[in-house]
């Protein structure tokens, strides 16, 4: 039974992602729709930085110090930081050389990509946390759910208005949800024996590179590519006063 509940925890926090992508089916008059995509890409960059910088970047940091004293520490997440970084650079110019022009969609993807990576880890850690403290797990789970719903937006947004296609938003937004109850799923079958606070604090922190690079290189040109910077500034605050109150209750 716990192993059911846990994968039940770990998979609602997860498809939690699908709720963000439900905004796609507000009715917006046309002359609003730039104003909404620059709002929610400023909303998700918020949420993607603050996540990072208030979340896993310190948490990671201080275990992997904790275990591997300041000095190795310190240098094996400047490392996996480092690696995320270049990851999605990486992608970025892989993707700037695919056939497709449409900038938006490339956006979409981004994020789908690196959302993934979050919540892989992310599954796995609300898995472990529910199978031995079930209330823990929940408590956990909440959180995650918390911050999955605005990545949800990150995602189907930019996918939406580039294809013009509900169904291919919400399929790409499921596909970064899933990602979490395979994590779930691995770590009981594979990896249990292996997984540790240490690791989990590692594929975080690059985790966090990847996320703050494709906020501060791809998603915050392109909301400035539209020119509305009072839905720029408002989404950006609306983001940080979320990460703000997300903190406190969590």
């Amino acid at each position: 039974m716990e192993i059911i509940g846990a994968l039940l925890v770990s998979t609602i926090a997860g498809l939690s992602t699908v709720i963000g992508s439900l905004v796609i089916f507000f009715k917006f008059k046309e002359e609003n729709i730039n104003k909404f995509i620059t709002f929610s890409l400023a909303f998700s960059l918020a949420i993607m930085i603050g996540i990072s910088v208030t979340d896993l970047i310190p948490e990671s940091t201080y275990i992997l110090v904790l275990n591997y004293k300041i000095g190795k520490g310190v240098v094996a997440s400047i490392i996996a930081f480092l690696v995320g970084i270049i990851l999605v650079k990486y992608l970025h110019n892989l993707m700037n050389k695919a056939d497709t022009k449409n900038d938006l969609y490339k956006l979409g993807i981004l994020n789908m990509l690196a959302l993934i990576l979050h919540n892989f880890p992310e599954g796995i850690a609300t898995f472990m946390s529910s199978y031995k403290d079930i209330e823990l797990g929940i408590k956990l789970a909440i959180a995650i759910a918390f911050h999955n719903i605005p990545e949800g937006i990150a995602i189907a947004v930019p996918i939406y208005y580039a294809t013009n296609s509900k169904r291919k938003a919400i399929m790409k937004t499921l596909l970064s949800g899933i990602a979490e109850p395979i994590g779930a799923i691995i770590a009981y079958i594979f990896l249990s024996k292996y997984i540790n606070d240490c690791l989990i604090s590692l594929v975080l922190l690059f985790v966090g590179g990847i996320m703050i690079t494709l906020a501060i290189e791809v998603i915050y040109p392109k909301a400035r590519d539209y020119s509305l910077n009072k839905y720029l500034r408002l989404g950006l605050l609306i983001g940080l006063l979320l990460i703000l109150f997300n903190g406190i209750c969590f």
